[in-house]
């Protein structure tokens, strides 16, 4: 009988989970764009992509979620006669989980000065500015930041690394922290760099490429569905919130 863990690891309960994610921010944004301008609604992560395919001559809009769905139908068919047997129990313990990590993320976050302090890490005494909630239209953007950054750095960048590091002269044990260490600080120096990226605020930059270490083994550990909700739900909790 196949184990809880093994099941929602499965690239079947992944698709089961994201798919329907996926649905509601390409359609959310479309319904939403009159308002907000497509491009106020699109991450980062999902306008760079979008953008190399049209650097390719793909110009689909569809083209993006369609290439993720058949990504993670390819790892389903490969993978089929694992899938889990009951994939609905599956679905919602990823649910379950994705709450749940995305919760302790939050609480981490919000208390991650004092936590690294406690260590012996002390971080410069320089603050971001006050956050104000998200509109509850901009909260769309969110839901594909957890799909597009997974799918970027996680199932594209990280996976690739392990590839490559696997085929070099590095010995096997260190070849997966080194390409999640790798992949973290890639991901936390792409939301500070460029026209759009964000001020450097140390105790930020520090807290995510934590983040970006739990997303990465998530993803290993506990599959990309969970990774997926995770990240959009610690998102979500943040806009939402107010300090």
């Amino acid at each position: 009988m196949q184990s809880y863990l093994s099941s929602t690891r499965h690239p079947w309960t992944a698709f089961l989970f994201v798919v329907p994610l996926l649905v509601v921010y390409e359609v959310g944004v479309v319904m939403l764009a009159d308002r907000a301008g497509a491009s106020g609604l699109r991450n980062g992560a999902d306008v760079w992509l979008r953008g190399q395919l049209v650097e390719s001559g793909i110009r689909f809009p569809w083209a993006l979620p369609g290439l993720v769905a058949l990504v993670l139908l390819v790892r389903t068919w490969w993978a089929w006669a694992d899938r889990p047997k009951a994939p609905l129990t599956a679905v919602f313990g990823t649910a379950v989980e994705s709450v749940a990590f995305a919760v302790g993320l939050w609480l981490v976050a919000r208390n991650f000065r004092p936590i690294m302090e406690a260590f012996g890490v002390p971080l410069a005494d320089v603050s971001a500015a006050p956050t104000q909630p998200v509109p509850a239209d901009q909260l769309i953007r969110f839901v594909g930041a957890g799909i597009y950054e997974e799918v970027l750095f996680r199932m594209g960048l990280f996976s690739l690394l392990c590839v490559l590091f696997k085929f070099s002269l590095l010995p096997s044990f260190i070849t997966v922290p080194l390409a999640a260490a790798v992949g973290a600080l890639v991901f936390t120096a792409a939301h500070h760099i460029g026209a759009h990226g964000e001020p450097v605020v140390p105790v930020v930059v520090v807290f995510r490429a934590v983040a970006g270490l739990l997303f990465t083994a998530l993803y290993q550990f506990r599959g990309f569905g969970v990774a997926v909700g995770t990240h959009a739900g610690y998102d979500i909790l943040v806009g939402v919130s107010v300090d």
